[in-house]
C-alpha cells in the first residue's frame, strides 16, 4: 500500500483507514479512467454535481483511503467547493485563497484578506466563503466586507478589487460567482438587516461594473404596486446562492430570498421579486420571465437554493427544466425557456400550504397560517426558517433521473412582531424557537423530481449540512456534521463507506482524475446557520479546524 499524506496526518489515523472500509481487501484490478477537471461550481454550468467515472464504485469504495490532507488554518466553517484545473487545485474560506498541487496537497500559492475589524459582527449566518469561479488567466471571488476580487491564476496577486456596497448596512458576500458570456455575476447575503437585494454583472478584464438588478421592486418600476409605500427599499430579497446558465438559450437562472422583514403584515402584497427565480441576459441583466414561489413571504423561505438544470419527459412531452428544492417544502420543476410551472409537490413535512395551484403557481394557504395572518397568533409551522432544504446543493443523476438531496425534518414556532429598523441590525419582527419533535432531523434523501417522492432515505438525528455528489458509479457522496465522510449506495441508500475527517462536514464534495486515477475531495470545518441557532449540545465535542481531504483507491 503506497499513498502521501501532505499534513502530516498521523499514523493512527492512517491506521484507521483499514477498520472504515477495508478489513476485506480486494484484489480486483480497476480499469484506469481519462483525465477530467472541476471548472465550475456544481461541476457544470447545470449544477448537477454528477460524474461520469466509474474506477470509484459500488464494489471498489471500501478501498477509498487518503492521499494526502491540507490544512486551511481556519476554524469557521468550510463551505467552498473546491476547483481542479490545468492541474491546479484552487479552494477559499472566508480570508483565504489557496492553490495547491491536487496529487500530493503541496500549495502552489495563497492569497490572504486583510478585513476591517467590525466585518464579522455584521453577517447572519456563519463566516464562511462557497468558493471561487475562474475565468482565463484570473480567479473570482466575493468577501465578507462585500467586495469582488480578482487574483492572477498563476500567482495568486491581486488584479483589482471592486466595493459592490458598503458592508456597514448589512451587506456582506459569500456567494461564488458565475461566469456567462463573458461576464462575473455576484450576489449579496444580509436578508435579515433590512437590506435591498440585488445582484451585479462585472467586466471581467477591469472590474467596471456593467449592470445591477435589484431584487425589490421600487415604487416607479414594474411591480412596484406589489410593496406598500417604500418598504421595497428594505425589503430583502438577498441572493447569496449562486445560479446556473444555459448557453444556448443565454439565460440566468437566480434565486432570490426572503422578504424583510420576516413578518410580512407589514409589507403586504405579493412582494416582487422576492422569494422567486429570475431569468436573465447576463449580459445586461434584463429580467426576461420570473417564477414568485411564495409571495409576501412570513416564513424565511429563501428562494435562493440551487436552480439544477436536465432534461426530462415531462406529461409525455421532452423539456427543458430547471429544479429547485425549496426551502417552502415543495420541489418545483419549471420550463426554462418560458417559466411555465410544470411540477410542484412537496418532498418534507409541511404545514404552512394545502399545495401549489397549478393554474396560478401560486401556494395554497393552510388554515394555520391563514390563522396566524388574521390574528397574529404563535403558530407551530413546518418546515422551519432553515426550511425543508437549505443552502446545501443536491445533486441529480442524468441516467437514474433521480435528485439525492440533504433535506431537514424539523418545525418552528413563530409569531409576528412591530417591526423596528436600524441600519446593520438584524430587522424580522418574529418571536421563534426551532421545535424540534422528531428523533431524525434530517435526511438523505433520493426524491423523484417529477413526483417529490422519496425513493429511499438515510435518516440523521443531527442533520447534514452537506453537499451531495453522485456518480456513474453508483455512489452519493455526502458529510455529517459530526465529520465523517460518507458514500451511499445509489440504488438502494445503503451506507457503503465512511471515513472521520476530524471536524463536522458542511462542503461540497468533488471528484476527478488525474494519471489514470480518479479522486475525491471534501472541505472539513464545522460552522454554518445550524451551529450558530439549534442549540444542538450533541456538536460541543465536534472540534473546530479546517482542513482539505483528497481520497482514492487504495493500491493493489
Amino acid at each position: 500500500m503506497k499513498f502521501s499524506i501532505a499534513s502530516r496526518v498521523s499514523a493512527a489515523i492512517a491506521a484507521m483507514v483499514f477498520l472504515t472500509g477495508c478489513e476485506q481487501k480486494d484484489q480486483t484490478p480497476v480499469a484506469a479512467v481519462p483525465d477530467t477537471e472541476v471548472r465550475t461550481l456544481g461541476m457544470g454550468q447545470h449544477l448537477q454535481r454528477h460524474s461520469t467515472l466509474t474506477q470509484i464504485n459500488k464494489d471498489t469504495v471500501k478501498r477509498l483511503v487518503p492521499v494526502w490532507n491540507y490544512s486551511l488554518s481556519d476554524k469557521r466553517g468550510q463551505e467552498s467547493q473546491p476547483l481542479v484545473i490545468d492541474g491546479v487545485m484552487y479552494v477559499t474560506t472566508h480570508k483565504s485563497t489557496i492553490a495547491l498541487n491536487p496529487l500530493t496537497g503541496k500549495q502552489v500559492w495563497k492569497h490572504e484578506i486583510d478585513y476591517p475589524p467590525q466585518t464579522p459582527r455584521i453577517v447572519c449566518c456563519g463566516i464562511v466563503n462557497r468558493g471561487a469561479a475562474i475565468d482565463g488567466n484570473k480567479l473570482f471571488r466575493t468577501t465578507l466586507d462585500a467586495h469582488v476580487l480578482a487574483l492572477d491564476l498563476e500567482t495568486g496577486k491581486e488584479v483589482w478589487k471592486k466595493e459592490a456596497i458598503d458592508f456597514k448596512t448589512g451587506y456582506s458576500m459569500t456567494v461564488t460567482p458565475l461566469i456567462a458570456n463573458g461576464v462575473v455575476i455576484t450576489g449579496m447575503s444580509g436578508g435579515e438587516y433590512g437590506t435591498r437585494g440585488f445582484l451585479d454583472g462585472w467586466d471581467p478584464e477591469t472590474g467596471e461594473r456593467l449592470w445591477r438588478r435589484y431584487t425589490t421592486a421600487a415604487p416607479d418600476e414594474p411591480g412596484g404596486d406589489t410593496w406598500p409605500g417604500d418598504t421595497a427599499m428594505a425589503g430583502g430579497g438577498p441572493t447569496w446562492l449562486t445560479g446556473s446558465y444555459d448557453p444556448e438559450l443565454d439565460l440566468v437562472y437566480w434565486g432570490t430570498g426572503n422578504g424583510g422583514p420576516w413578518n410580512a403584515e407589514f409589507r403586504k402584497g405579493d412582494n416582487l421579486y422576492i422569494t422567486s427565480v429570475l431569468a436573465m441576459r447576463p449580459k445586461t441583466g434584463e429580467l426576461i420571465w420570473y417564477y414568485q414561489f411564495s409571495p409576501n413571504d412570513p416564513y424565511d423561505y429563501d428562494g435562493v437554493n440551487e436552480l439544477v438544470m436536465a432534461e426530462l419527459e415531462v406529461d409525455g412531452k421532452p423539456r427543458k427544466i430547471i429544479m429547485q428544492a425549496n426551502r417552502n417544502g415543495f420541489f418545483y420543476v419549471l420550463d426554462r425557456e418560458t417559466g411555465e410551472l410544470l411540477k410542484a409537490n412537496a418532498f418534507v413535512r409541511q404545514n404552512w400550504a394545502e399545495g401549489i395551484d397549478m393554474k396560478t403557481g401560486r401556494p395554497i394557504e393552510s388554515e394555520i397560517t391563514k390563522h396566524m395572518r388574521a390574528t397574529s397568533e404563535k403558530v407551530e409551522i413546518w418546515p422551519s426558517a432553515l426550511g425543508g432544504k437549505n443552502w446545501m446543493p443536491m445533486s441529480y443523476d442524468p441516467e437514474r433521473k433521480m435528485v439525492f438531496a440533504n433535506t431537514l425534518n424539523f418545525g418552528w414556532t413563530y409569531k409576528p412582531l412591530q417591526p423596528s429598523y436600524r441600519a446593520g441590525v438584524f430587522y424580522m419582527a418574529v418571536d421563534w424557537a426551532f421545535v424540534f419533535s422528531e428523533e431524525q432531523r434530517g435526511y438523505l434523501k433520493a426524491i423523484d423530481p417529477l413526483t417529490g417522492e422519496t425513493k429511499w432515505q438515510q435518516g440523521s438525528k443531527i442533520p447534514s449540512f452537506s453537499g451531495t455528489l453522485n456518480t456513474a458509479g453508483g455512489l452519493v457522496f455526502s458529510g455529517a456534521m459530526t465529520g465523517e465522510f460518507q458514500a451511499f449506495d445509489s440504488d438502494t441508500g445503503d451506507k457503503l463507506w465512511e471515513f472521520q475527517t476530524g471536524s463536522g462536514i458542511i462542503g461540497q464534495p468533488i471528484t476527478w482524475a488525474k494519471d489514470g486515477r480518479q479522486y475525491v475531495t471534501i472541505a472539513s470545518g464545522i460552522g454554518g446557520a445550524y451551529v450558530l441557532f439549534s442549540g444542538d449540545e450533541r456538536l460541543a465535542s465536534v472540534p473546530a479546524g479546517g482542513s482539505l481531504w483528497t481520497f482514492a483507491l487504495m493500491d493493489d
